[in-house]
């Protein structure tokens, strides 16, 4: 999957991080040491990991991952990565 999306709240800039959906390679959310969760009412889990957005984009650096784009919305924050896979 040479795509990533993370996301925190604008209040919450410390942590936690979301960092994947059901969907993501566990191998990477393992290295991020991501844990699933599945919150009340949501039919879907998400990866989440209580480091800072800025650590979190340290390590996808490091693991070959590079930021595309980011933007606000609403009262969050979100990254989108991409890995090239030659």
């Amino acid at each position: 999957m040479p795509y990533v999306l993370i996301s925190t709240q604008i209040r919450l800039e410390t942590g936690p991080t979301m960092v994947g959906d059901e969907y993501s390679d566990s191998a990477l959310m393992n290295y991020l040491g991501a844990r699933k969760t599945t919150m009340l009412g949501n039919n879907f889990s998400e990866y989440h990991v209580d480091e800072p957005p800025r650590l979190i984009l340290d390590k996808l650096e490091q693991a070959g991952y590079r930021v595309v784009s980011m933007t606000g919305v609403g009262q969050t924050l979100v990254w989108c990565l991409h890995k090239d896979t030659l």
